[in-house]
């Protein structure tokens, strides 16, 4: 079984068993589990369903369950402003902060 989830603006296509990285937000100490309500697809690899299910835009009752994993960062990403002949340069790096999850369980 697979979902399309929506986190942050950004659409994913998730399957239980799967790991991937989301937004980071706040999350409880204690807390390690984590629901997305936002499913706009529920289908089935194994065919057992003939259509996926679509939401007009979500589906109602639908969740994904997720564990943390992590809370990590990812490789720098430098950028470097250079104007020639102007004595102008300026160098800074970013690092995006994210969520490391597994999901665990798709309920349609």
């Amino acid at each position: 079984m697979y979902a399309i989830i929506e986190d942050s603006g950004t659409q994913i296509k998730v399957s239980e068993g799967d790991v991937i990285r989301v937004a980071t937000r706040d999350v409880p100490v204690n807390a390690s589990t984590l629901t997305f309500d936002k499913v706009l697809m529920v289908g089935d690899i194994e065919g057992k369903i003939d259509q996926p299910t679509i939401g007009t835009p979500r589906i109602d009752g639908a969740t994904v369950t997720a564990d943390v994993l992590a809370q990590e960062k990812t490789n720098k990403v430098t950028v470097i402003k250079f104007k020639r002949r102007k004595g102008y340069k300026r160098k800074y790096g970013h690092r995006q902060d994210y969520l490391k999850v597994r999901i665990t369980s798709i309920q349609a």
